[in-house]
């Protein structure tokens, strides 16, 4: 059993060693600006957008309050908070949508929904989770902008 101790010990330590792998790529300056852990990721703030109690029947209102909700959906893009927009198709839960903010809580994400009128109104009410993801994810913006034909 002596004899096969230090083996049993560097066979365990090899393959924990090998487990840790160091990205050959890593950029430290990027993963420091992007605010990214040593995983590469970080927090966010999920938003998901469900139908509210607001039936706005009234179509030059309904058009106006959903002019405003892009308007500060691209306000919220150009300031760097907004990640990720997007509808969802029709579904049994009534979700309507997603965003994912910048942000690292609740109350900054309120502070930035307050300003849509389609959640103000509500037409939209909303659902905020944590959401731990990549810290690149901002960094896809540069090649969404190219891609665009029209907004909204």
């Amino acid at each position: 059993m002596r004899k096969t101790l230090p083996v049993i010990i560097f066979l365990f330590l090899s393959l924990w060693a090998s487990g840790q792998t160091v990205n050959p790529n890593y950029d430290a300056t990027l993963a420091t600006a992007l605010k990214g852990d040593e995983l590469g990721m970080k927090m966010y703030v999920l938003v998901i957008l469900k139908t509210g109690t607001n039936k706005v029947t009234d179509k030059a209102k309904r058009d106006s309050l959903f002019a405003g909700h892009f308007a500060n959906i691209n306000r919220l893009v150009a300031a760097g908070k907004m990640i990720v927009a997007g509808p969802l198709e029709k579904n049994d839960k009534t979700y309507r949508g997603i965003f994912i903010l910048d942000v690292t809580t609740f109350d900054e994400a309120q502070k930035l929904l307050e300003a849509d009128p389609t959640i103000k109104e509500n037409i939209f009410d909303v659902e905020m989770f944590q959401w731990y993801g990549s810290a690149a994810l901002p960094e896809y913006l540069k090649t969404a902008d190219k891609i665009w034909k029209r907004k909204p």
